[in-house]
Protein backbone atom coordinates (compact mmCIF):
# COMPACT_ATOMS: atom_id res chain seq x y z
CA UNK A 1 0.00 0.00 0.00
CA UNK A 2 1.40 3.75 -0.98
CA UNK A 3 2.72 5.94 2.03
CA UNK A 4 0.11 8.99 2.20
CA UNK A 5 2.07 12.08 0.50
CA UNK A 6 3.45 14.53 2.16
CA UNK A 7 1.62 17.07 1.06
CA UNK A 8 -1.59 15.53 2.64
CA UNK A 9 -0.14 15.59 5.81
CA UNK A 10 -2.98 18.20 7.91
CA UNK A 11 -0.50 19.99 10.62
CA UNK A 12 3.56 20.36 10.83
CA UNK A 13 4.98 19.03 13.61
CA UNK A 14 8.27 20.48 13.55
CA UNK A 15 9.94 23.29 12.09
CA UNK A 16 7.21 25.01 9.63
CA UNK A 17 9.05 27.33 7.61
CA UNK A 18 5.74 28.47 4.90
CA UNK A 19 6.12 31.85 3.94
CA UNK A 20 4.40 33.67 1.55
CA UNK A 21 6.76 35.84 -1.43
CA UNK A 22 4.47 37.89 -4.02
CA UNK A 23 6.87 39.38 -6.63
CA UNK A 24 9.36 41.45 -4.47
CA UNK A 25 12.36 40.74 -2.17
CA UNK A 26 10.84 41.00 1.24
CA UNK A 27 11.44 43.20 3.87
CA UNK A 28 14.46 41.17 5.87
CA UNK A 29 15.78 40.42 2.32
CA UNK A 30 15.79 44.05 0.96
CA UNK A 31 17.86 44.95 4.45
CA UNK A 32 21.22 42.44 4.06
CA UNK A 33 21.10 43.83 -0.21
CA UNK A 34 21.12 47.72 1.14
CA UNK A 35 23.24 46.81 4.29
CA UNK A 36 25.62 45.41 1.76
CA UNK A 37 25.22 48.17 -1.05
CA UNK A 38 26.25 50.86 1.58
CA UNK A 39 29.34 48.42 2.86
CA UNK A 40 30.62 48.29 -0.97
CA UNK A 41 30.03 52.26 -0.87
CA UNK A 42 31.85 53.06 2.34
CA UNK A 43 35.08 50.90 0.41
CA UNK A 44 34.91 52.26 -2.77
CA UNK A 45 34.90 56.03 -1.18
CA UNK A 46 37.98 55.19 1.13
CA UNK A 47 39.87 53.63 -1.80
CA UNK A 48 38.80 56.88 -3.69
CA UNK A 49 37.35 55.72 -6.80
CA UNK A 50 34.82 57.04 -8.22
CA UNK A 51 31.56 55.38 -10.07
CA UNK A 52 33.07 54.86 -13.03
CA UNK A 53 36.26 54.27 -12.96
CA UNK A 54 35.62 51.43 -10.27
CA UNK A 55 32.93 50.05 -12.90
CA UNK A 56 35.60 49.83 -15.42
CA UNK A 57 38.94 48.14 -12.85
CA UNK A 58 35.08 45.31 -11.85
CA UNK A 59 34.06 45.02 -15.71
CA UNK A 60 30.60 46.57 -15.35
CA UNK A 61 28.85 49.82 -15.89
CA UNK A 62 28.38 52.78 -13.14
CA UNK A 63 24.94 52.42 -13.63
CA UNK A 64 24.83 48.66 -12.00
CA UNK A 65 27.53 49.63 -9.29
CA UNK A 66 24.61 52.60 -8.45
CA UNK A 67 21.96 49.72 -8.41
CA UNK A 68 24.08 47.76 -5.98
CA UNK A 69 25.35 50.71 -3.78
CA UNK A 70 21.40 52.03 -3.40
CA UNK A 71 20.28 48.12 -2.96
CA UNK A 72 17.82 47.88 -5.85
CA UNK A 73 19.54 45.23 -7.33
CA UNK A 74 21.22 41.79 -5.94
CA UNK A 75 24.82 41.40 -6.82
CA UNK A 76 26.11 37.91 -8.17
CA UNK A 77 28.72 36.10 -6.40
CA UNK A 78 30.98 36.60 -8.94
CA UNK A 79 30.88 40.45 -8.34
CA UNK A 80 30.90 40.40 -4.25
CA UNK A 81 34.77 38.82 -4.84
CA UNK A 82 35.87 40.66 -7.78
CA UNK A 83 34.79 43.94 -5.54
CA UNK A 84 36.50 42.47 -2.49
CA UNK A 85 39.54 41.88 -4.39
CA UNK A 86 39.66 45.13 -6.60
CA UNK A 87 38.85 46.93 -3.01
CA UNK A 88 41.46 45.45 -0.83
CA UNK A 89 38.40 44.60 1.27
CA UNK A 90 40.72 41.50 2.99
CA UNK A 91 37.10 39.30 2.87
CA UNK A 92 34.47 41.91 4.47
CA UNK A 93 32.78 41.88 1.12
CA UNK A 94 32.80 37.69 0.68
CA UNK A 95 31.74 37.10 4.31
CA UNK A 96 28.00 38.95 3.47
CA UNK A 97 28.39 36.74 -0.19
CA UNK A 98 26.09 33.80 1.74
CA UNK A 99 23.31 36.79 2.97
CA UNK A 100 23.27 38.45 0.12
CA UNK A 101 22.99 34.82 -2.47
CA UNK A 102 20.38 33.81 0.01
CA UNK A 103 18.79 37.46 -0.59
CA UNK A 104 17.71 36.30 -4.55
CA UNK A 105 15.36 33.68 -2.82
CA UNK A 106 11.54 34.12 -2.49
CA UNK A 107 11.20 34.35 1.25
CA UNK A 108 9.36 30.72 1.20
CA UNK A 109 12.34 29.22 -0.46
CA UNK A 110 15.21 30.78 1.41
CA UNK A 111 15.90 28.32 4.31
CA UNK A 112 15.57 25.27 1.68
CA UNK A 113 18.29 26.82 -0.60
CA UNK A 114 20.54 26.81 2.54
CA UNK A 115 19.83 23.16 3.65
CA UNK A 116 20.25 22.15 -0.23
CA UNK A 117 23.74 23.64 -0.59
CA UNK A 118 24.95 21.99 2.52
CA UNK A 119 23.26 18.53 1.65
CA UNK A 120 24.81 15.06 1.36
CA UNK A 121 22.32 13.83 -0.48
CA UNK A 122 19.03 14.91 -2.46
CA UNK A 123 16.08 12.73 -3.62
CA UNK A 124 13.37 14.94 -6.13
CA UNK A 125 10.25 14.07 -7.49
CA UNK A 126 9.24 16.59 -10.25
CA UNK A 127 5.45 16.26 -11.31
CA UNK A 128 4.66 19.82 -12.27
CA UNK A 129 8.22 21.12 -14.12
CA UNK A 130 11.58 19.75 -14.59
CA UNK A 131 13.26 20.26 -11.10
CA UNK A 132 15.14 23.30 -10.89
CA UNK A 133 18.49 21.89 -9.97
CA UNK A 134 18.28 20.62 -13.96
CA UNK A 135 16.79 23.46 -15.24
CA UNK A 136 18.27 25.48 -18.40
CA UNK A 137 18.19 29.32 -17.90
CA UNK A 138 15.93 29.69 -20.29
CA UNK A 139 13.62 26.91 -19.13
CA UNK A 140 13.89 29.34 -16.00
CA UNK A 141 13.25 32.21 -17.28
CA UNK A 142 10.35 30.97 -18.95
CA UNK A 143 8.96 29.30 -15.98
CA UNK A 144 9.16 32.47 -13.71
CA UNK A 145 7.74 34.46 -16.77
CA UNK A 146 4.83 32.44 -16.79
CA UNK A 147 4.39 32.70 -13.16
CA UNK A 148 1.15 34.08 -11.54
CA UNK A 149 0.78 36.87 -9.98
CA UNK A 150 3.38 38.70 -12.50
CA UNK A 151 6.53 39.30 -11.31
CA UNK A 152 8.56 42.19 -12.43
CA UNK A 153 11.73 41.66 -15.09
CA UNK A 154 14.23 42.06 -12.24
CA UNK A 155 12.69 39.91 -9.68
CA UNK A 156 12.49 37.37 -12.77
CA UNK A 157 16.14 38.13 -13.61
CA UNK A 158 17.24 37.47 -10.01
CA UNK A 159 15.48 34.31 -9.48
CA UNK A 160 16.67 32.62 -13.16
CA UNK A 161 20.59 33.44 -11.48
CA UNK A 162 19.57 32.19 -7.82
CA UNK A 163 18.44 29.36 -9.63
CA UNK A 164 21.86 28.35 -11.99
CA UNK A 165 23.76 29.39 -8.68
CA UNK A 166 21.99 26.38 -7.04
CA UNK A 167 23.19 23.84 -9.33
CA UNK A 168 26.78 24.67 -8.03
CA UNK A 169 26.03 21.77 -6.47
CA UNK A 170 26.67 19.59 -9.27
CA UNK A 171 30.34 20.71 -9.14
CA UNK A 172 30.66 20.43 -5.27
CA UNK A 173 33.47 18.66 -3.58
CA UNK A 174 32.93 15.54 -1.97
CA UNK A 175 30.14 14.59 -4.44
CA UNK A 176 26.50 14.73 -2.94
CA UNK A 177 23.82 11.50 -4.19
CA UNK A 178 21.34 13.14 -6.26
CA UNK A 179 18.10 11.46 -8.15
CA UNK A 180 15.58 12.90 -9.54
CA UNK A 181 12.10 11.04 -10.72
CA UNK A 182 10.11 12.99 -13.28
CA UNK A 183 6.53 13.00 -14.78
CA UNK A 184 7.13 12.01 -18.42
CA UNK A 185 4.07 14.61 -19.05
CA UNK A 186 6.98 17.19 -17.38
CA UNK A 187 9.44 16.49 -20.51
CA UNK A 188 6.90 16.14 -22.92
CA UNK A 189 5.34 19.83 -22.10
CA UNK A 190 7.40 22.68 -24.37
CA UNK A 191 7.03 25.30 -22.15
CA UNK A 192 9.11 28.48 -23.76
CA UNK A 193 8.64 26.97 -27.08
CA UNK A 194 10.25 23.28 -28.60
CA UNK A 195 13.88 24.97 -29.06
CA UNK A 196 13.86 25.53 -24.89
CA UNK A 197 12.50 21.84 -24.62
CA UNK A 198 15.48 20.73 -26.90
CA UNK A 199 17.89 22.44 -24.63
CA UNK A 200 16.31 20.84 -21.58
CA UNK A 201 16.30 17.85 -22.65
CA UNK A 202 19.71 17.98 -23.54
CA UNK A 203 20.52 19.13 -20.12
CA UNK A 204 18.92 16.58 -18.57
CA UNK A 205 20.47 13.86 -20.38
CA UNK A 206 23.60 15.76 -19.75
CA UNK A 207 22.88 15.52 -16.08
CA UNK A 208 21.74 11.67 -16.24
CA UNK A 209 25.48 10.65 -17.28
CA UNK A 210 26.97 12.26 -14.13
CA UNK A 211 28.33 9.67 -11.78
CA UNK A 212 27.02 11.03 -8.65
CA UNK A 213 23.29 11.55 -10.54
CA UNK A 214 19.88 9.23 -10.90
CA UNK A 215 17.61 10.45 -13.45
CA UNK A 216 13.79 8.24 -13.42
CA UNK A 217 10.99 9.16 -15.88
CA UNK A 218 7.61 8.09 -14.50
CA UNK A 219 6.00 6.68 -17.95
CA UNK A 220 2.53 8.36 -18.11
CA UNK A 221 1.19 4.75 -19.54
CA UNK A 222 2.05 2.87 -15.79
CA UNK A 223 -1.33 1.78 -13.92
CA UNK A 224 0.44 2.19 -11.02
CA UNK A 225 1.43 5.90 -9.58
CA UNK A 226 2.58 6.00 -5.77
CA UNK A 227 3.47 9.61 -5.88
CA UNK A 228 -0.29 11.78 -6.64
CA UNK A 229 -0.16 13.58 -3.23
CA UNK A 230 2.74 15.94 -5.57
CA UNK A 231 6.07 16.87 -5.13
CA UNK A 232 8.86 16.61 -2.93
CA UNK A 233 12.26 16.24 -1.70
CA UNK A 234 14.44 14.41 0.67
CA UNK A 235 17.19 16.06 1.97
CA UNK A 236 20.31 14.75 4.09
CA UNK A 237 22.56 16.88 5.77
CA UNK A 238 26.04 16.29 6.83
CA UNK A 239 25.00 15.38 9.94
CA UNK A 240 22.85 12.36 9.01
CA UNK A 241 19.28 14.40 10.00
CA UNK A 242 16.78 13.49 7.09
CA UNK A 243 14.40 16.09 6.16
CA UNK A 244 11.27 15.96 3.71
CA UNK A 245 10.51 19.59 1.70
CA UNK A 246 6.71 20.32 0.49
CA UNK A 247 6.12 23.60 -1.77
CA UNK A 248 3.05 24.55 -3.30
CA UNK A 249 1.55 27.48 -4.68
CA UNK A 250 4.22 29.53 -2.50
CA UNK A 251 3.38 27.60 0.68
CA UNK A 252 6.46 25.25 2.08
CA UNK A 253 6.70 22.94 4.79
CA UNK A 254 9.41 21.39 6.11
CA UNK A 255 8.93 17.73 7.82
CA UNK A 256 11.80 17.06 10.59
CA UNK A 257 9.27 14.70 12.42
CA UNK A 258 11.09 11.18 12.05
CA UNK A 259 7.26 9.57 10.87
CA UNK A 260 6.63 12.19 8.21
CA UNK A 261 10.12 11.95 6.88
CA UNK A 262 9.79 8.01 7.06
CA UNK A 263 6.65 8.18 5.09
CA UNK A 264 8.14 10.20 2.48
CA UNK A 265 10.98 7.97 1.94
CA UNK A 266 8.49 5.31 1.84
CA UNK A 267 6.50 6.75 -1.24
CA UNK A 268 9.91 7.59 -3.16
CA UNK A 269 11.20 4.58 -2.55
CA UNK A 270 7.66 3.23 -4.06
CA UNK A 271 8.22 5.55 -7.02
CA UNK A 272 11.43 4.83 -8.00
CA UNK A 273 10.36 0.71 -7.99
CA UNK A 274 7.08 2.04 -10.64
CA UNK A 275 9.30 4.61 -12.86
CA UNK A 276 11.41 3.42 -15.65
CA UNK A 277 15.10 2.47 -14.88
CA UNK A 278 17.81 4.97 -14.93
CA UNK A 279 18.91 3.32 -17.92
CA UNK A 280 15.80 3.22 -19.32
CA UNK A 281 14.78 6.78 -18.61
CA UNK A 282 17.87 8.21 -20.58
CA UNK A 283 16.96 6.32 -23.67
CA UNK A 284 13.48 7.56 -23.10
CA UNK A 285 14.41 11.13 -23.11
CA UNK A 286 17.10 10.02 -25.96
CA UNK A 287 13.84 9.12 -27.55
CA UNK A 288 11.89 12.92 -27.03
CA UNK A 289 14.71 14.22 -28.19
CA UNK A 290 14.56 12.65 -31.75
CA UNK A 291 10.52 13.79 -31.71
CA UNK A 292 11.08 17.43 -31.19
Amino acid sequence: MCARGVSAVGSVRGEDVAQVQRGRVDEQAAGVVTAFGRQLKLLRVRAGLERPEFGKRMGYSADLVASIEQGRRIPQPQFIEKADEVLGAGGLLVALKEEVARAQYPAFFRDMARLEAQAVSLHVYGALAVPGLLQTEEYARTVFTMRRPLLDEETIEHRVMARLVRQEIFSRTPLPTLSFVIEESVLRRPIGGRDVLRAQLEEVLLHGQRRNVEIQVMPTGGIEHCGLGGPFTLIENREGRRMAYVEVQQNSHLYIDRPEVRDAEEQYGILRAQALTPRESLAFVEGLLGET
